[in-house]
């Protein structure tokens, strides 16, 4: 058995995935808006300004000068990951428990996430930037969890920038397009097995940052009190070039501590959307939205030279479904609430540590204060409610080498829940 190939085979240990259950879908966050938020992002590709730039670049269509908005969430995840039974099997025995720390709670770190959007119109044409953060967040274990072989700490950063433009075709008829400029950044890390548990475990951390592009599209149509939005974003192939660290391996596997410059590239999802407002009274706006998350995209993680190795993810694509209100109260005030039903992409038999997500229910309520003609605060809050679930995906250390070492994860995800609170506000010029 030679170093190289204890190297490569202990890479498939590690996935390339960020924080556990975020707000959205898998680690997917989508508070780009405080008022969006309020609703449970029921209405946004059907909606005007510059709030809803993200899911669809036709919504400033038309404006007449300026408009900016800047805000804030602050996302606070719970949950508990236990372990209900998982084995490690280490060359020549029949498997022994992982042991470890057999409860982790709250794994997801707390985060705060930043977002905001300007535009300015020129009559029917009008040019806009939103800076967003959609795939954001961080999960960390500790080194006695046993998760740690299948999961230490995983941090995620992404920043995206879209310069969008929209055009007025006619009265009601708008269309628009952006792109997405892209940067990520992660560290991803496992605790990797010696050949004996008297041992201590050696470590594995991959790291790597890059920019890459991908695209919106959108239109709308307002018709009376009927407004109708379609979408569709981009998926984006990231290419994070960075390190492959291994340490800590002892004996039979000490040739394989070391240190090689490699990539990885994988895919975030595309988004087609689909939204509908309707004025139901002077005071009353009812609204609808549909998701369809192309999450398939993400079914491998590819790592090159001198590695060239793939790490299958497999998650499959998703809906999710959303409705909600706005009502104004009085000219300075507007209330809002909603409902969102998210399904999970990760599947049952292929779900890790790193991403312990599962199906999950947000109820939204928010409101917005007119402070001034040209000045708005928007506040809202979140509870989102995910499904107990389990974690179950084996895997093994040194993959296709003598010293091979499968870990036969069980384990549940339990008591799972979000708080997530936002500020912003809006301005015109």
């Amino acid at each position: 058995m030679t170093g190289r190939a204890v190297f490569f085979g202990a890479v498939s240990m590690l996935g390339l995935t960020a924080a556990g259950t975020a707000h959205a879908q898998a680690f997917y966050l989508q508070e780009q808006s405080v008022r969006a938020q309020g609703r449970a992002f029921s209405g946004e590709a059907a909606d005007t300004g510059v709030d809803s730039i993200w899911w669809n670049p036709s919504a400033i269509a038309g404006m007449q000068g300026g408009e900016g908005s800047i805000h804030a969430s602050a996302i606070l995840p719970r949950g508990k990951v236990s372990d209900s039974g998982t084995v490690i099997v280490r060359p020549g025995t029949t498997g022994e428990a992982v042991g470890g720390d057999a409860v982790s709670r709250n794994p997801i770190n707390n985060g705060v996430l930043p977002s905001g959007a300007i535009a300015y119109g020129f009559g029917k044409v009008a040019l806009g930037l939103a800076i967003s953060t959609p795939y954001n967040f961080t999960t960390d274990y500790s080194a006695t969890s046993w998760t740690r072989y299948t999961a230490d700490k995983t941090e995620l950063r992404t920043f995206d920038i879209q310069p969008t433009i929209a055009v007025q075709l006619a009265p009601g008829i708008n269309l628009g397009a952006g792109l997405n400029v892209e940067y990520a950044k992660a560290t991803l890390s496992n605790y990797l097995p010696n050949l004996s548990s008297a041992l201590d475990d050696g470590h594995q951390e991959l790291k790597g940052d890059g920019w890459d592009i991908g695209w919106s599209v959108g239109a709308q149509v307002h018709r009376g009190p009927v407004s109708v939005g379609l979408a569709y974003k981009s998926a984006i192939e990231h290419k994070l070039t960075g390190t492959l660290t291994n340490s800590g391996l002892l004996y039979a596997l000490a040739s394989s501590n070391y240190t090689v410059n490699t990539h990885a590239t994988f895919k975030t999802p595309w988004q087609a959307i689909g939204s509908v407002r309707v004025q139901a009274s002077p005071k009353l706006t009812l609204n609808a939205q549909v998701i369809r998350y192309g999450w398939s995209e993400f079914d491998t993680i590819d790592l090159g030279d001198p590695v060239n190795a793939s790490i299958p993810e497999n998650y499959k694509d998703t809906w999710s479904f959303a409705g909600g209100v706005d009502y104004k109260v009085d000219p300075k005030w507007t209330v809002r609430a909603g409902l969102q039903y998210g399904q999970t992409p990760t599947r049952d038999g292929e779900r890790d540590a790193r991403v312990p997500d599962s199906n999950r229910l947000n109820f939204s309520a928010g409101a917005s204060y007119q402070a001034s003609k040209h000045f708005t605060v928007d506040a809202a809050a979140s509870y989102i409610a995910f499904k107990d679930t389990t974690i179950d995906r084996t895997t093994a250390a040194y993959a296709g080498t003598a010293a091979q070492t499968p870990i036969l994860v069980d384990g549940t995800l339990t008591d799972a829940s979000a708080l997530v609170f936002s500020l912003g506000a809006r301005v015109t010029f």
